[in-house]
């Protein structure tokens, strides 16, 4: 069995989808390189962190982390770019254990009851085949010990947020997300998303929860500073 695995790695080499270098055998998907050098936020040792102050004023959260800092060209933009658009959603489930290694320790200081992802539209979904969020949750899911919860809906298939400014953001999302599980009420939900920009979004779905007597701390795979 050793020596086919090492005869398809050599003619079949696996290649890193952050930089595009082969792989060691005991690397997946994403080299050490790529990990170690990916700007990261380090949001989980710093309480009042930068991604906990978008929120300050609208919302009230327990905690807000995010892996890496979302950079122009960076080596996160690379990876949720294959991860959103190049079908790839093992990788969602990869980082998110990668993840879920980092914020084990004080993520067990406050511990959240669900991980629950920000839902796509069922028509995106359907485009897709999955949520790039929900894969990104069912990493962090797998490592931290926390269950997976499908318990949020997206009812309305909003426009490309992309152009617009924060309130406009707002005023179009925040109507249209709604719980479709009851486990999730009067709990304490860790809610993942992808990428924070304005936060608006993330934002909108945390109102849902907290509307329902949740308690909400919040996790992206990256975030615009």
């Amino acid at each position: 069995m050793r020596i086919l695995e090492d005869f398809i790695s050599l003619f079949f080499p696996n290649f890193c989808l952050g930089c595009n270098r082969s792989l060691y055998k005991q690397e997946r998907l994403v080299c050490a390189h790529c990990i170690s050098e990916a700007a990261k936020t380090n949001t989980h040792l710093e309480h009042d962190n930068f991604i906990k102050r978008k929120f300050d004023g609208k919302i009230q959260v327990e905690n807000a982390w995010s892996y890496f800092y979302f950079q122009k060209d960076g080596i996160a933009q690379n990876l949720i770019h294959h991860l959103k658009y190049e079908n790839r959603p093992e990788l969602g489930v990869e980082l998110g254990k990668r993840y879920a290694s980092v914020l084990k320790e004080v993520i067990n200081l406050n511990k959240p009851d669900y991980i629950v992802p920000v839902p796509l539209h069922f028509k995106k979904l359907k485009k897709r085949g999955y949520n790039q969020s929900a894969e990104f949750a069912k990493g962090l899911s797998q490592v931290l010990e926390i269950p997976y919860l499908n318990g949020l809906e997206r009812k309305i298939a909003t426009e490309t947020q992309t152009a617009k400014s924060r309130m406009q953001r707002w005023e179009n999302v925040n109507t249209i997300f709604g719980v479709i599980d009851d486990s999730v009420v009067k709990k304490h939900i860790l809610l993942v998303d992808d990428v924070i920009t304005t936060g608006a979004t993330i934002e909108a779905c945390a109102q849902i929860l907290i509307d329902a007597g949740c308690k909400v701390t919040i996790a992206t795979l990256a975030s615009v500073r």
